[in-house]
Protein backbone atom coordinates (compact mmCIF):
# COMPACT_ATOMS: atom_id res chain seq x y z
CA UNK A 1 0.00 0.00 0.00
CA UNK A 2 0.98 3.82 -0.35
CA UNK A 3 2.90 5.22 2.37
CA UNK A 4 4.13 8.74 2.38
CA UNK A 5 7.16 8.32 4.55
CA UNK A 6 10.01 6.42 4.07
CA UNK A 7 9.51 4.30 7.09
CA UNK A 8 9.17 1.08 5.73
CA UNK A 9 11.99 1.81 3.36
CA UNK A 10 14.20 2.40 6.39
CA UNK A 11 13.20 -1.34 7.96
CA UNK A 12 13.52 -3.09 4.61
CA UNK A 13 17.25 -1.48 4.79
CA UNK A 14 18.23 -2.39 8.43
CA UNK A 15 16.92 -5.68 8.01
CA UNK A 16 18.42 -6.48 4.20
CA UNK A 17 21.39 -4.40 3.82
CA UNK A 18 22.35 -3.93 7.48
CA UNK A 19 25.99 -2.50 6.50
CA UNK A 20 23.94 0.49 4.54
CA UNK A 21 25.10 4.02 6.65
CA UNK A 22 21.83 5.07 7.96
CA UNK A 23 22.96 6.88 11.08
CA UNK A 24 22.64 10.60 10.87
CA UNK A 25 23.55 12.86 14.03
CA UNK A 26 22.12 15.97 13.10
CA UNK A 27 18.68 16.79 14.72
CA UNK A 28 17.32 18.77 11.41
CA UNK A 29 14.69 16.31 9.81
CA UNK A 30 15.39 17.20 6.48
CA UNK A 31 18.59 16.31 6.97
CA UNK A 32 17.96 12.72 7.84
CA UNK A 33 15.39 13.14 4.96
CA UNK A 34 18.18 13.62 2.75
CA UNK A 35 20.17 10.74 4.32
CA UNK A 36 18.03 7.90 3.71
CA UNK A 37 17.61 9.35 -0.24
CA UNK A 38 21.29 9.54 -0.25
CA UNK A 39 21.48 5.73 0.71
CA UNK A 40 18.56 4.61 -1.20
CA UNK A 41 20.48 6.58 -4.55
CA UNK A 42 23.38 5.01 -3.46
CA UNK A 43 22.51 1.44 -2.83
CA UNK A 44 20.11 1.34 -6.56
CA UNK A 45 23.21 2.79 -8.11
CA UNK A 46 25.33 -0.50 -6.65
CA UNK A 47 22.78 -2.50 -8.22
CA UNK A 48 23.46 -3.47 -11.24
CA UNK A 49 20.66 -3.95 -13.65
CA UNK A 50 20.94 -7.11 -15.64
CA UNK A 51 19.11 -8.58 -18.93
CA UNK A 52 17.18 -10.62 -16.61
CA UNK A 53 15.98 -7.79 -14.25
CA UNK A 54 15.51 -5.38 -16.99
CA UNK A 55 13.07 -8.45 -18.60
CA UNK A 56 11.43 -9.17 -15.09
CA UNK A 57 10.63 -4.98 -14.99
CA UNK A 58 9.47 -4.73 -18.52
CA UNK A 59 6.81 -7.99 -17.72
CA UNK A 60 5.87 -6.28 -14.55
CA UNK A 61 5.28 -2.61 -16.73
CA UNK A 62 3.44 -4.62 -19.26
CA UNK A 63 0.74 -6.29 -16.24
CA UNK A 64 0.50 -2.83 -14.34
CA UNK A 65 -0.96 -1.31 -17.75
CA UNK A 66 -3.44 -4.22 -18.06
CA UNK A 67 -4.06 -4.31 -14.58
CA UNK A 68 -4.69 -0.77 -13.91
CA UNK A 69 -6.19 -0.20 -17.46
CA UNK A 70 -3.56 2.49 -18.40
CA UNK A 71 -3.04 3.69 -22.20
CA UNK A 72 0.03 2.10 -23.44
CA UNK A 73 1.38 4.86 -24.55
CA UNK A 74 1.77 5.44 -20.57
CA UNK A 75 5.41 4.34 -21.04
CA UNK A 76 6.04 6.94 -23.52
CA UNK A 77 5.27 9.95 -20.72
CA UNK A 78 7.87 12.31 -19.41
CA UNK A 79 7.55 11.88 -15.90
CA UNK A 80 7.36 7.56 -15.88
CA UNK A 81 10.63 7.98 -17.48
CA UNK A 82 11.95 10.48 -15.11
CA UNK A 83 10.24 8.18 -11.88
CA UNK A 84 12.11 4.94 -13.57
CA UNK A 85 15.29 6.69 -13.80
CA UNK A 86 15.28 7.31 -10.69
CA UNK A 87 14.39 3.85 -9.40
CA UNK A 88 16.17 2.32 -11.90
CA UNK A 89 19.17 4.48 -13.44
CA UNK A 90 20.26 1.21 -15.57
CA UNK A 91 17.25 0.50 -17.01
CA UNK A 92 16.19 1.49 -20.35
CA UNK A 93 12.49 2.20 -20.78
CA UNK A 94 10.87 0.05 -23.60
CA UNK A 95 9.20 1.82 -26.68
CA UNK A 96 5.48 1.44 -27.26
CA UNK A 97 5.96 -1.81 -29.48
CA UNK A 98 8.13 -3.66 -26.90
CA UNK A 99 5.30 -3.49 -24.19
CA UNK A 100 2.77 -4.46 -26.77
CA UNK A 101 4.95 -7.91 -27.67
CA UNK A 102 5.00 -8.22 -23.77
CA UNK A 103 1.07 -8.30 -23.45
CA UNK A 104 0.60 -10.66 -26.67
CA UNK A 105 3.32 -12.52 -24.73
CA UNK A 106 1.18 -12.03 -21.26
CA UNK A 107 -2.11 -12.75 -23.39
CA UNK A 108 -1.06 -16.41 -24.63
CA UNK A 109 0.31 -17.36 -21.21
CA UNK A 110 -3.00 -15.97 -19.44
CA UNK A 111 -4.98 -17.66 -22.52
CA UNK A 112 -3.34 -21.41 -21.86
CA UNK A 113 -4.21 -21.37 -18.06
CA UNK A 114 -8.01 -20.14 -18.93
CA UNK A 115 -8.08 -23.46 -20.98
CA UNK A 116 -6.37 -25.62 -18.70
CA UNK A 117 -9.06 -24.35 -16.23
CA UNK A 118 -12.06 -25.04 -18.64
CA UNK A 119 -11.12 -28.18 -19.71
CA UNK A 120 -11.48 -29.28 -16.33
CA UNK A 121 -14.79 -28.36 -15.83
CA UNK A 122 -18.03 -30.67 -16.74
CA UNK A 123 -20.20 -27.78 -17.51
CA UNK A 124 -19.86 -24.09 -17.49
CA UNK A 125 -22.41 -21.59 -18.31
CA UNK A 126 -22.01 -18.23 -20.78
CA UNK A 127 -23.41 -14.91 -20.78
CA UNK A 128 -22.94 -12.28 -23.40
CA UNK A 129 -23.78 -8.48 -24.32
CA UNK A 130 -23.15 -6.02 -26.88
CA UNK A 131 -21.72 -2.47 -26.35
CA UNK A 132 -20.14 0.13 -29.09
CA UNK A 133 -17.46 1.91 -28.11
CA UNK A 134 -16.29 5.68 -28.54
CA UNK A 135 -14.87 5.42 -32.11
CA UNK A 136 -18.93 3.57 -33.08
CA UNK A 137 -17.46 0.28 -33.22
CA UNK A 138 -19.19 -2.44 -31.56
CA UNK A 139 -18.34 -4.96 -29.58
CA UNK A 140 -19.89 -8.50 -28.36
CA UNK A 141 -18.15 -10.04 -24.95
CA UNK A 142 -19.12 -13.63 -23.75
CA UNK A 143 -18.00 -14.73 -20.12
CA UNK A 144 -17.69 -18.17 -18.92
CA UNK A 145 -18.75 -19.39 -15.51
CA UNK A 146 -18.54 -22.50 -13.90
CA UNK A 147 -17.75 -24.61 -10.41
CA UNK A 148 -14.57 -25.80 -9.20
CA UNK A 149 -13.97 -27.27 -6.12
CA UNK A 150 -17.39 -26.35 -4.91
CA UNK A 151 -16.76 -22.35 -5.89
CA UNK A 152 -17.97 -20.02 -8.02
CA UNK A 153 -15.72 -19.44 -11.06
CA UNK A 154 -15.87 -17.02 -13.71
CA UNK A 155 -13.43 -15.69 -16.87
CA UNK A 156 -13.96 -13.78 -19.73
CA UNK A 157 -13.67 -15.29 -23.32
CA UNK A 158 -13.75 -12.85 -25.37
CA UNK A 159 -14.37 -9.02 -26.42
CA UNK A 160 -14.81 -9.66 -30.16
CA UNK A 161 -15.82 -6.66 -32.22
CA UNK A 162 -18.39 -6.87 -34.72
CA UNK A 163 -19.25 -4.90 -37.76
CA UNK A 164 -21.52 -7.24 -39.67
CA UNK A 165 -25.39 -6.39 -38.21
CA UNK A 166 -26.33 -8.08 -35.13
CA UNK A 167 -28.88 -10.73 -36.92
CA UNK A 168 -29.69 -13.75 -35.07
CA UNK A 169 -27.67 -16.31 -37.38
CA UNK A 170 -24.51 -13.99 -36.83
CA UNK A 171 -24.89 -13.94 -32.82
CA UNK A 172 -24.98 -17.28 -33.43
CA UNK A 173 -22.38 -17.80 -35.71
CA UNK A 174 -20.11 -16.36 -32.58
CA UNK A 175 -21.47 -17.91 -29.99
CA UNK A 176 -21.04 -20.85 -31.99
CA UNK A 177 -17.24 -20.06 -32.94
CA UNK A 178 -16.41 -19.06 -29.32
CA UNK A 179 -17.90 -22.31 -27.95
CA UNK A 180 -15.07 -24.41 -30.63
CA UNK A 181 -12.23 -21.57 -29.92
CA UNK A 182 -12.41 -22.68 -26.52
CA UNK A 183 -13.26 -26.76 -26.57
CA UNK A 184 -16.90 -25.41 -25.50
CA UNK A 185 -18.77 -27.88 -27.55
CA UNK A 186 -21.37 -30.15 -25.17
CA UNK A 187 -20.43 -28.26 -22.40
CA UNK A 188 -22.55 -25.07 -22.13
CA UNK A 189 -25.70 -25.67 -19.74
CA UNK A 190 -27.33 -22.88 -21.05
CA UNK A 191 -26.40 -19.06 -22.13
CA UNK A 192 -27.88 -16.11 -20.07
CA UNK A 193 -28.62 -13.03 -22.50
CA UNK A 194 -30.64 -9.96 -22.87
CA UNK A 195 -34.16 -10.17 -23.84
CA UNK A 196 -33.32 -8.32 -27.34
CA UNK A 197 -34.88 -10.39 -30.26
CA UNK A 198 -31.82 -10.96 -31.96
CA UNK A 199 -29.90 -12.81 -29.63
CA UNK A 200 -33.28 -14.66 -28.01
CA UNK A 201 -33.37 -16.06 -31.21
CA UNK A 202 -29.58 -16.97 -31.47
CA UNK A 203 -29.98 -18.76 -28.61
CA UNK A 204 -32.87 -20.87 -29.53
CA UNK A 205 -33.27 -22.72 -32.64
CA UNK A 206 -29.52 -21.93 -33.90
CA UNK A 207 -27.40 -23.33 -30.54
CA UNK A 208 -27.10 -26.61 -28.65
CA UNK A 209 -27.91 -24.77 -25.14
CA UNK A 210 -30.35 -23.27 -23.20
CA UNK A 211 -31.73 -19.76 -23.53
CA UNK A 212 -32.11 -17.98 -20.32
CA UNK A 213 -33.10 -14.37 -20.46
CA UNK A 214 -31.04 -11.98 -18.13
CA UNK A 215 -33.38 -11.30 -14.72
CA UNK A 216 -31.82 -7.46 -14.25
CA UNK A 217 -32.97 -6.99 -17.81
CA UNK A 218 -36.81 -8.67 -17.36
CA UNK A 219 -36.78 -6.74 -13.47
CA UNK A 220 -35.79 -3.49 -15.55
CA UNK A 221 -39.18 -3.73 -18.01
CA UNK A 222 -41.32 -4.87 -15.15
CA UNK A 223 -40.34 -1.93 -13.10
CA UNK A 224 -40.86 0.31 -16.10
CA UNK A 225 -44.35 -0.56 -16.19
CA UNK A 226 -44.83 -0.04 -12.88
CA UNK A 227 -43.31 3.26 -13.17
CA UNK A 228 -45.98 3.67 -16.21
CA UNK A 229 -48.88 4.03 -13.76
CA UNK A 230 -50.01 7.86 -14.14
CA UNK A 231 -49.72 9.08 -10.60
CA UNK A 232 -46.35 7.17 -9.98
CA UNK A 233 -45.07 8.47 -13.20
CA UNK A 234 -45.86 12.17 -12.31
CA UNK A 235 -44.05 12.07 -8.97
CA UNK A 236 -40.98 10.35 -10.95
CA UNK A 237 -41.56 13.50 -13.32
CA UNK A 238 -41.94 16.18 -10.47
CA UNK A 239 -38.81 14.54 -8.62
CA UNK A 240 -36.65 14.72 -11.68
CA UNK A 241 -37.51 18.34 -12.25
CA UNK A 242 -36.49 19.34 -8.65
CA UNK A 243 -33.02 17.77 -8.96
CA UNK A 244 -32.22 19.09 -12.00
CA UNK A 245 -32.73 22.48 -10.57
CA UNK A 246 -30.43 21.77 -8.18
CA UNK A 247 -27.46 20.34 -10.70
CA UNK A 248 -28.19 23.54 -12.92
CA UNK A 249 -28.13 26.10 -10.33
CA UNK A 250 -24.90 26.87 -8.68
CA UNK A 251 -26.87 29.25 -6.25
CA UNK A 252 -29.37 26.37 -5.07
CA UNK A 253 -26.31 23.91 -4.85
CA UNK A 254 -24.52 26.14 -2.84
CA UNK A 255 -27.65 27.17 -0.77
CA UNK A 256 -28.73 23.21 0.11
CA UNK A 257 -24.78 22.74 1.18
CA UNK A 258 -25.64 25.39 3.89
CA UNK A 259 -29.12 24.11 4.97
CA UNK A 260 -27.70 20.93 5.53
CA UNK A 261 -25.30 22.17 7.56
CA UNK A 262 -26.97 24.38 9.54
CA UNK A 263 -29.60 21.10 9.67
CA UNK A 264 -27.20 18.48 10.63
CA UNK A 265 -27.76 16.76 7.73
CA UNK A 266 -25.47 14.50 5.24
CA UNK A 267 -23.47 16.77 2.59
CA UNK A 268 -25.06 14.95 0.06
CA UNK A 269 -25.54 15.44 -3.52
CA UNK A 270 -29.25 15.08 -4.79
CA UNK A 271 -29.08 12.19 -7.82
CA UNK A 272 -30.82 12.68 -11.40
CA UNK A 273 -32.25 9.17 -12.00
CA UNK A 274 -31.28 7.70 -15.34
CA UNK A 275 -33.71 5.85 -17.85
CA UNK A 276 -31.86 2.45 -18.39
CA UNK A 277 -31.63 2.11 -14.71
CA UNK A 278 -34.24 1.99 -12.89
CA UNK A 279 -32.60 1.62 -9.47
CA UNK A 280 -31.36 5.37 -10.02
CA UNK A 281 -34.79 6.29 -9.03
CA UNK A 282 -34.36 4.30 -5.60
CA UNK A 283 -31.45 6.52 -5.34
CA UNK A 284 -33.18 9.83 -6.58
CA UNK A 285 -35.74 9.30 -3.91
CA UNK A 286 -33.46 8.08 -1.04
CA UNK A 287 -31.79 11.52 -1.16
CA UNK A 288 -34.85 13.25 -1.81
CA UNK A 289 -36.23 11.59 1.57
CA UNK A 290 -33.29 12.45 3.11
CA UNK A 291 -32.78 16.14 2.34
CA UNK A 292 -36.17 16.71 2.39
CA UNK A 293 -36.46 20.04 4.97
CA UNK A 294 -32.70 21.17 3.73
CA UNK A 295 -34.42 21.18 0.07
CA UNK A 296 -37.48 22.71 1.39
CA UNK A 297 -35.42 25.54 3.51
CA UNK A 298 -33.48 26.28 0.21
CA UNK A 299 -37.25 26.92 -1.38
CA UNK A 300 -38.62 28.32 0.72
CA UNK A 301 -35.81 30.93 1.16
CA UNK A 302 -36.53 34.53 -0.62
CA UNK A 303 -32.69 35.31 -1.40
CA UNK A 304 -32.12 31.62 -3.31
CA UNK A 305 -35.51 30.93 -5.29
CA UNK A 306 -37.50 33.17 -6.27
CA UNK A 307 -41.93 32.79 -5.27
CA UNK A 308 -43.11 31.82 -8.68
CA UNK A 309 -40.12 29.21 -9.67
CA UNK A 310 -40.50 27.92 -5.95
CA UNK A 311 -44.20 27.19 -6.64
CA UNK A 312 -43.39 24.94 -9.46
CA UNK A 313 -40.23 22.90 -7.84
CA UNK A 314 -42.42 21.54 -4.66
CA UNK A 315 -43.25 18.48 -4.28
CA UNK A 316 -47.25 18.04 -2.48
CA UNK A 317 -47.55 16.24 0.45
CA UNK A 318 -49.50 13.89 -1.64
CA UNK A 319 -45.56 13.02 -3.97
CA UNK A 320 -43.95 12.59 -0.60
CA UNK A 321 -46.13 10.34 0.67
CA UNK A 322 -45.51 8.42 -2.82
CA UNK A 323 -42.31 8.54 -1.98
CA UNK A 324 -41.96 7.31 1.51
CA UNK A 325 -44.08 4.26 0.65
CA UNK A 326 -42.72 3.41 -2.58
CA UNK A 327 -39.10 3.33 -1.39
CA UNK A 328 -39.52 -0.02 0.95
CA UNK A 329 -40.74 -1.87 -2.54
CA UNK A 330 -38.08 -0.31 -3.97
CA UNK A 331 -35.15 -0.89 -1.56
CA UNK A 332 -36.33 -4.70 -1.60
CA UNK A 333 -36.49 -4.49 -5.25
CA UNK A 334 -32.75 -3.67 -5.78
CA UNK A 335 -31.68 -6.08 -2.83
CA UNK A 336 -32.59 -8.63 -4.95
CA UNK A 337 -31.37 -7.28 -7.82
CA UNK A 338 -27.67 -6.93 -6.01
CA UNK A 339 -28.09 -10.67 -4.51
CA UNK A 340 -28.77 -12.14 -8.27
CA UNK A 341 -25.74 -9.69 -9.76
CA UNK A 342 -23.34 -11.31 -7.85
CA UNK A 343 -21.49 -13.64 -9.79
CA UNK A 344 -19.55 -14.99 -7.00
CA UNK A 345 -22.69 -16.28 -5.19
CA UNK A 346 -25.30 -19.00 -6.88
CA UNK A 347 -28.13 -17.13 -8.20
CA UNK A 348 -30.43 -18.89 -11.08
CA UNK A 349 -32.07 -20.84 -8.37
CA UNK A 350 -33.73 -17.63 -6.60
CA UNK A 351 -34.83 -16.41 -9.92
CA UNK A 352 -38.32 -18.53 -9.44
CA UNK A 353 -39.06 -17.17 -5.93
CA UNK A 354 -39.27 -13.70 -7.36
CA UNK A 355 -42.44 -13.69 -8.50
CA UNK A 356 -44.11 -14.79 -5.57
CA UNK A 357 -42.44 -12.20 -3.26
CA UNK A 358 -43.94 -8.94 -4.36
CA UNK A 359 -46.93 -8.60 -1.86
CA UNK A 360 -49.69 -6.29 -1.32
CA UNK A 361 -49.83 -4.87 1.88
CA UNK A 362 -53.43 -3.51 3.12
CA UNK A 363 -52.51 -0.48 4.61
CA UNK A 364 -50.48 0.82 1.45
CA UNK A 365 -52.18 3.31 -0.64
CA UNK A 366 -53.82 2.66 -3.74
CA UNK A 367 -50.78 4.25 -5.54
CA UNK A 368 -48.67 2.26 -4.18
CA UNK A 369 -50.81 -1.16 -4.96
CA UNK A 370 -51.39 0.44 -7.85
CA UNK A 371 -47.40 -0.03 -8.49
CA UNK A 372 -46.91 -3.36 -7.04
CA UNK A 373 -49.87 -4.71 -9.31
CA UNK A 374 -48.27 -3.48 -12.26
CA UNK A 375 -44.82 -4.94 -11.72
CA UNK A 376 -45.95 -8.24 -10.72
CA UNK A 377 -48.14 -8.78 -13.53
CA UNK A 378 -44.86 -8.20 -15.76
CA UNK A 379 -43.09 -10.21 -13.86
CA UNK A 380 -44.95 -13.45 -13.99
CA UNK A 381 -45.12 -13.11 -17.96
CA UNK A 382 -41.38 -13.76 -17.32
CA UNK A 383 -40.87 -15.57 -13.99
CA UNK A 384 -43.66 -17.77 -13.26
CA UNK A 385 -42.55 -21.43 -12.78
CA UNK A 386 -45.15 -22.63 -15.04
CA UNK A 387 -43.52 -20.27 -17.80
CA UNK A 388 -39.97 -20.68 -17.12
CA UNK A 389 -40.47 -24.18 -17.12
CA UNK A 390 -42.19 -24.06 -20.78
CA UNK A 391 -39.21 -21.48 -22.29
CA UNK A 392 -36.37 -22.16 -20.17
CA UNK A 393 -35.90 -25.24 -17.50
CA UNK A 394 -32.89 -23.95 -15.64
CA UNK A 395 -34.38 -21.93 -12.92
CA UNK A 396 -36.80 -24.36 -12.10
CA UNK A 397 -33.96 -27.52 -12.35
CA UNK A 398 -31.34 -25.19 -10.55
CA UNK A 399 -33.52 -24.27 -7.49
CA UNK A 400 -34.41 -28.15 -7.32
CA UNK A 401 -31.08 -28.37 -7.15
CA UNK A 402 -30.52 -25.73 -4.52
CA UNK A 403 -30.63 -27.82 -0.83
CA UNK A 404 -32.47 -23.81 -0.02
CA UNK A 405 -34.95 -24.31 -2.31
CA UNK A 406 -35.75 -27.89 -3.43
CA UNK A 407 -39.48 -27.86 -1.56
CA UNK A 408 -40.70 -25.58 -4.67
CA UNK A 409 -43.11 -24.42 -2.71
CA UNK A 410 -43.65 -21.26 -4.74
CA UNK A 411 -44.39 -23.58 -8.18
CA UNK A 412 -47.51 -25.25 -8.36
CA UNK A 413 -48.00 -29.24 -8.04
CA UNK A 414 -48.60 -30.01 -11.73
CA UNK A 415 -45.24 -28.01 -12.43
CA UNK A 416 -43.40 -28.99 -9.34
CA UNK A 417 -43.97 -32.98 -10.54
CA UNK A 418 -42.66 -31.72 -13.99
CA UNK A 419 -39.76 -30.32 -12.95
CA UNK A 420 -38.97 -33.48 -10.61
CA UNK A 421 -39.77 -35.79 -13.77
CA UNK A 422 -37.01 -33.55 -15.98
CA UNK A 423 -34.67 -33.55 -13.13
CA UNK A 424 -35.11 -37.40 -12.73
CA UNK A 425 -34.79 -37.61 -16.67
CA UNK A 426 -31.61 -35.93 -16.72
CA UNK A 427 -30.25 -38.44 -13.93
CA UNK A 428 -30.54 -41.34 -15.88
CA UNK A 429 -29.12 -39.73 -19.00
CA UNK A 430 -25.90 -39.37 -17.44
CA UNK A 431 -23.05 -41.22 -18.79
CA UNK A 432 -21.87 -44.21 -16.20
CA UNK A 433 -18.12 -43.43 -16.15
CA UNK A 434 -17.58 -44.20 -12.62
CA UNK A 435 -18.47 -45.52 -9.81
CA UNK A 436 -21.81 -42.84 -9.19
CA UNK A 437 -24.45 -45.21 -8.93
CA UNK A 438 -26.33 -44.97 -5.46
CA UNK A 439 -25.75 -48.94 -4.85
CA UNK A 440 -22.17 -48.91 -3.95
CA UNK A 441 -19.53 -49.80 -1.45
CA UNK A 442 -20.70 -46.74 0.73
CA UNK A 443 -24.51 -47.32 0.18
CA UNK A 444 -26.31 -48.71 3.41
CA UNK A 445 -28.15 -52.26 3.50
CA UNK A 446 -31.68 -49.68 4.14
CA UNK A 447 -30.66 -48.07 0.41
CA UNK A 448 -30.24 -51.37 -1.08
CA UNK A 449 -33.38 -52.29 0.38
CA UNK A 450 -35.08 -49.31 -1.06
CA UNK A 451 -33.78 -49.74 -4.27
CA UNK A 452 -34.89 -53.43 -4.37
CA UNK A 453 -38.39 -52.62 -3.77
CA UNK A 454 -38.06 -50.36 -6.93
CA UNK A 455 -36.91 -52.64 -9.12
CA UNK A 456 -39.81 -54.90 -8.45
CA UNK A 457 -42.13 -51.61 -8.89
CA UNK A 458 -40.55 -50.81 -12.12
CA UNK A 459 -40.77 -54.21 -13.63
CA UNK A 460 -44.11 -54.07 -13.28
CA UNK A 461 -44.55 -50.72 -15.27
CA UNK A 462 -44.91 -51.42 -18.37
CA UNK A 463 -43.57 -53.55 -21.57
CA UNK A 464 -40.61 -51.36 -22.06
CA UNK A 465 -39.12 -52.54 -18.78
CA UNK A 466 -39.40 -55.73 -20.06
CA UNK A 467 -37.36 -55.48 -22.81
CA UNK A 468 -34.87 -53.96 -21.68
CA UNK A 469 -34.48 -56.53 -18.97
CA UNK A 470 -34.16 -58.62 -21.79
CA UNK A 471 -31.60 -56.78 -23.54
CA UNK A 472 -29.51 -55.92 -20.12
CA UNK A 473 -30.45 -57.92 -17.48
CA UNK A 474 -31.26 -56.39 -13.57
CA UNK A 475 -28.50 -53.73 -13.73
CA UNK A 476 -31.03 -51.36 -15.92
CA UNK A 477 -33.31 -51.77 -13.27
CA UNK A 478 -30.72 -51.38 -10.53
CA UNK A 479 -29.11 -48.83 -12.60
CA UNK A 480 -33.01 -46.57 -12.50
CA UNK A 481 -33.57 -47.67 -8.49
CA UNK A 482 -30.32 -46.13 -7.53
CA UNK A 483 -31.45 -42.98 -9.71
CA UNK A 484 -34.40 -42.64 -8.30
CA UNK A 485 -33.41 -43.27 -4.70
CA UNK A 486 -30.79 -40.85 -4.99
CA UNK A 487 -33.33 -38.01 -5.71
CA UNK A 488 -35.77 -39.31 -3.02
CA UNK A 489 -33.31 -39.46 -0.17
CA UNK A 490 -32.33 -35.85 -1.61
CA UNK A 491 -35.58 -34.36 -1.82
CA UNK A 492 -36.75 -35.51 1.91
CA UNK A 493 -33.79 -34.17 3.60
CA UNK A 494 -34.79 -31.02 5.38
CA UNK A 495 -34.16 -27.73 3.29
CA UNK A 496 -30.86 -25.61 4.71
CA UNK A 497 -31.58 -21.63 6.07
CA UNK A 498 -31.74 -19.77 3.05
CA UNK A 499 -28.87 -17.56 4.32
CA UNK A 500 -26.17 -21.00 3.83
CA UNK A 501 -23.92 -21.91 0.95
CA UNK A 502 -25.91 -24.05 -0.93
CA UNK A 503 -22.42 -25.10 -2.54
CA UNK A 504 -20.14 -25.81 0.73
CA UNK A 505 -23.41 -28.13 1.54
CA UNK A 506 -22.70 -29.73 -2.35
CA UNK A 507 -19.35 -30.04 -0.95
CA UNK A 508 -19.81 -31.54 2.25
CA UNK A 509 -22.75 -34.11 1.06
CA UNK A 510 -21.04 -34.61 -2.62
CA UNK A 511 -20.33 -38.18 -1.83
CA UNK A 512 -23.96 -39.14 -0.36
CA UNK A 513 -25.67 -38.04 -4.15
CA UNK A 514 -22.84 -38.33 -6.39
CA UNK A 515 -25.25 -37.93 -9.86
CA UNK A 516 -27.31 -34.95 -8.13
CA UNK A 517 -24.05 -33.13 -7.45
CA UNK A 518 -22.69 -33.95 -11.26
CA UNK A 519 -26.15 -31.91 -12.16
CA UNK A 520 -25.60 -29.19 -9.31
CA UNK A 521 -22.58 -28.45 -10.87
CA UNK A 522 -23.99 -27.75 -14.25
CA UNK A 523 -26.75 -25.59 -13.45
CA UNK A 524 -26.14 -23.74 -10.03
CA UNK A 525 -22.88 -22.32 -12.07
CA UNK A 526 -25.70 -20.68 -14.43
CA UNK A 527 -25.72 -16.14 -13.34
CA UNK A 528 -29.24 -15.19 -13.05
CA UNK A 529 -28.78 -12.13 -15.21
CA UNK A 530 -25.43 -11.49 -18.00
CA UNK A 531 -24.21 -8.71 -15.70
CA UNK A 532 -20.83 -10.14 -15.93
CA UNK A 533 -20.69 -9.22 -19.54
CA UNK A 534 -22.21 -5.87 -19.04
CA UNK A 535 -19.59 -5.23 -16.33
CA UNK A 536 -17.07 -5.42 -18.59
CA UNK A 537 -18.09 -1.96 -20.40
CA UNK A 538 -16.70 -0.27 -17.40
CA UNK A 539 -13.53 -1.86 -17.75
CA UNK A 540 -13.70 -1.54 -21.46
CA UNK A 541 -14.94 1.93 -21.03
CA UNK A 542 -11.68 3.07 -19.51
CA UNK A 543 -9.51 0.82 -22.11
CA UNK A 544 -11.44 2.18 -24.66
CA UNK A 545 -11.27 6.27 -23.94
CA UNK A 546 -10.44 9.14 -25.55
CA UNK A 547 -6.91 8.59 -24.69
CA UNK A 548 -6.70 5.25 -26.31
CA UNK A 549 -9.53 4.91 -29.14
CA UNK A 550 -6.90 4.10 -31.98
CA UNK A 551 -6.60 0.82 -30.30
CA UNK A 552 -7.14 -2.22 -32.89
CA UNK A 553 -10.02 -4.68 -32.04
CA UNK A 554 -7.64 -7.17 -31.33
CA UNK A 555 -5.56 -4.67 -28.70
CA UNK A 556 -8.87 -4.16 -26.99
CA UNK A 557 -9.98 -7.78 -26.90
CA UNK A 558 -6.53 -8.51 -25.20
CA UNK A 559 -5.99 -5.97 -22.61
CA UNK A 560 -9.95 -6.93 -21.50
CA UNK A 561 -9.33 -10.29 -21.22
CA UNK A 562 -5.77 -9.76 -19.23
CA UNK A 563 -7.63 -7.32 -17.00
CA UNK A 564 -10.28 -9.74 -16.20
CA UNK A 565 -8.62 -13.08 -15.92
CA UNK A 566 -4.45 -12.51 -14.92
Amino acid sequence: SYHKSTTSMLNHLKLKHPSANLENNTDCACGKKQASITTFTALSSSRRCDQSRAERTTVLIAKMIAQDMLPIGFVEGDSFKELMEYVEPEYTVPARKTIVARLEKLHTECAAAVSNKLAIAEKVAITTDSWTALNTESYVTITCHFIRQWKMESVILQTRAMPERHTAENLADMLNTAAKTWNLKGKITACVHDNASNIVLANTPLLEWESNPCFAHTLQLAINDGFKVSSINHVVGAASQLVSHFHHSTVATQALKLKQQQQNLPQHRLMQYCKTRWNSINDMFEHLQEQRWAIAAVLSDRSFTKLAEARTLELTDDNWQIIEELLPVLRSLKCATTALCDESEVSISMVCTQAKHLKLVPEESNKVTEFKTAVSESLRQYLEPAALYRTGKAAPISSLLDPRHKHLKFIDAPVRMAVREKLDKLLSNLPQNDNIAGVGPHTSMLEVEAANSIVKKLRTECDKHIAMATLFGDDYYMEKASVQTELENYILEPCIPPDQDPLEWWRVNENRYRKLARLAKAYLCIPATSVPAERVFSAAGLIVNRLRSCLSPEHVDMLIFLNKNL
